[in-house]
């Protein structure tokens, strides 16, 4: 399941993620699952056709993950892979990033970091004034209906309804997940 939460030129899309890693960080093997937040740029290019027609929107490129997973082996709520990706290389995260306060409560955090996006954008390498004050402000009043969907994918993911295995038998790498 994926959701979207586009402002101006920032967006925030969050999904249920399975995965795999086959060559995991060490202490980190096994399958895991929770939800996957990033924020995203975003681009409306011109419209093609009439004014009635159907805008595009590009979902583009990540500048910020947050990992809300635990151990599939360990038990629901764990967050015992929580972990966030603070900058990108391209479409590829940096190194995964613990922080004791996000697998204390990921959901405060990740919420924390969302309300102030100039700090998010610090690091990342992408220019804050290429996003611009009203973004900021937007996604700040956005933060609580954000989390609520966190919330929600993050009850499913642990009663078995969302980030379930792609088919069947021992998987030595996989992804499923919109993110």
């Amino acid at each position: 399941m994926l959701y979207a939460f586009g402002f101006e030129r920032v967006g925030v899309v969050a999904s249920d993620l399975y995965f795999v890693d086959p060559s995991p960080t060490p202490g980190q093997e096994g399958a895991e699952r929770g939800v996957r937040l990033e924020v995203r740029l975003l681009e409306r290019p011109a419209l093609q056709g009439s004014i009635y027609a159907a805008q595009a929107i590009v979902v583009d490129r990540p500048v910020w993950r947050a990992d809300l997973l635990e151990s599939v082996a360990g038990p629901p709520g764990s967050f015992d892979r929580t972990h966030h990706h603070p900058r990108f290389d391209g479409w590829d995260p940096g190194p995964r990033q613990f922080d004791e306060a996000m697998s204390a409560s990921p959901v405060d955090w990740v919420g924390e970091r969302l309300a102030d996006l100039p700090s998010l954008l610090e690091g990342t390498g992408v220019d804050a004034s290429a996003v611009g004050g009203a973004d900021a402000q937007a996604l700040r009043q956005a933060v609580p209906e954000i989390l609520d969907v966190v919330r929600r994918l993050l009850r499913r993911v642990q009663a078995g309804e969302l980030a379930a295995p792609p088919g069947t038998g021992q998987l030595a790498s996989a992804r499923a997940g919109w993110l």
